[in-house]
């Protein structure tokens, strides 16, 4: 699902345990999708299309277009295969980073039209590059449309993370929208538009936020730990969280590659 730095250690998702997880990340990629003005007939990058939630929604939008599903993880993209199989003419799927994205990668759909990402962004920790990596396989004027981690997000979840001892729980960057508007700019973009919203999402049923941590926000520190230590850590994050509340903000961005 991420774009990741050369440092870091390929922790694979659960692919089958985030889709039947990701509701929340699939409500704002619904917002986010609705955002982006399509004819029907385009080439859409979908950028980090983790499990196909928002791609299926995506190629309904395109009847005549197709879409570049492309994601760093092996297991999301087989699951994403499953869930879109009846669009198999129109979806081509990449694997590949975000940071070593090239146009050879895309082959003949480069250079897409437009390029769709939700709940990507912040796993990949140098937007510089990022930005000027997805303006590469654009072609002029093509739009941007994305939603990622902000400036604050999860600041309380991990402030209880931190209470437990753990520093860091994964690797983010949670960017402010200042920042990241100036990245765009110097990237190419234009007609940029950068706003944040705060996403406070709760989960009434213990076990189902237990999984929640476990397999999106602590999965990368919860390979560190004995597989009997996990679940345990878990549950001691859940108590020192008070209400079960995952304090989500989210960083929205609209803007439009130049010429």
């Amino acid at each position: 699902m991420t774009g990741r730095s050369r440092d870091r250690r390929p922790y694979e998702w659960d692919a089958a345990a985030y889709d039947r997880l990701s509701e929340p990340q699939a409500r704002w990629g619904r917002t986010v999708l609705g955002r982006m003005v399509l004819e029907g007939t385009e080439t859409v990058l979908d950028a980090g299309c983790g499990s196909g939630r928002v791609t299926e929604e995506l190629l309904d939008r395109l009847p005549r277009g197709h879409v570049v599903a492309l994601d760093a993880s092996a297991s999301m993209l087989e699951e994403a295969r499953r869930r879109l199989a009846r669009h198999h003419d129109r979806v081509r799927f990449v694997r590949a980073d975000l940071l070593d994205l090239r146009p050879s990668a895309l082959g003949r759909d480069h250079p897409v039209d437009a390029v769709l990402s939700t709940a990507t962004f912040h796993w990949v920790t140098d937007h510089d590059r990022l930005f000027a990596n997805l303006a590469m396989v654009m072609r002029p004027g093509g739009r941007l449309v994305a939603q990622c981690g902000a400036e604050g997000n999860l600041a309380l979840l991990l402030d209880a993370v931190r209470s437990l001892g753990v520093e860091r729980a994964g690797t983010w960057l949670y960017a402010s929208g200042e920042e990241t508007r100036r990245r765009l700019d110097r990237a190419g973009f234009v007609d940029v538009d950068v706003w944040t919203t705060p996403e406070p999402t709760r989960f009434d049923d213990p076990a189902e936020l237990a999984d929640f941590l476990s397999t999106v926000i602590l999965r990368e520190h919860l390979f560190t730990l004995a597989p009997d230590e996990r679940r345990p850590f878990v549950d001691r994050v859940r108590a020192a969280m008070g209400e079960p509340v995952v304090d989500y903000v989210r960083l929205n961005i609209v803007a439009r590659r130049g010429p």
